[in-house]
């Protein structure tokens, strides 16, 4: 999967590759959604937990910067040289919540994203450092890094879990 370039392409890419997650999310049963198979190794539930937290960051993030502020990123504590020990934190934080609440939440924070993409203008998307926070990043590239790329990513993790 190439980079997108363009404001439609990043909505392209992250409708394609949610519409492939979800459908598949779509055929299990709650049971299967939370079956740990290995024991300490993530569920289903846990892979859509993540993706949920990551795309809660990145609005942290987003917000801090429309507020002329600097969060710290990827979270406060952690370096993205940490990012095991961040992951494993977003594990424990939502580790008992109930698959359909789960989902239910990755489903509105995607809806929330897409949103975001569509009325956010082009300009903004694709400028590196719009925002101190973003180094010499683009809003594009951590867009899809916390959708499209991500889901790829879920979809393959999922379907070893089943």
């Amino acid at each position: 999967m190439s980079r997108p370039l363009t404001k439609s392409q990043l909505l392209d890419a992250s409708q394609k590759e949610f519409q492939k997650l979800d459908t598949y999310l779509a055929s299990l049963t709650p049971e299967q959604m939370s079956a740990q198979l290995t024991p300490g190794a993530w569920t289903i539930k846990d892979v859509l937990a993540h993706l949920y937290e990551w795309q809660q960051m990145f609005f942290r993030w987003y917000e801090a910067g429309l507020r002329s502020e600097t969060p710290a990123v990827p979270a406060p504590g952690y370096k993205w040289s940490q990012l095991p020990a961040l992951n494993q934190a977003i594990y424990e934080k939502f580790r008992d919540l109930p698959p359909e609440e789960v989902l239910g939440m990755f489903r509105a924070s995607h809806q929330k994203t897409v949103q975001f993409m569509e009325e956010t203008p082009e300009a903004d998307l694709v400028t590196p450092a719009r925002y101190a926070w973003m180094n010499q990043n683009t809003l594009m590239s951590y867009l899809n890094s916390i959708t499209a790329a991500h889901f790829v990513w879920a979809l393959k993790e999922c379907k070893k879990k089943v």
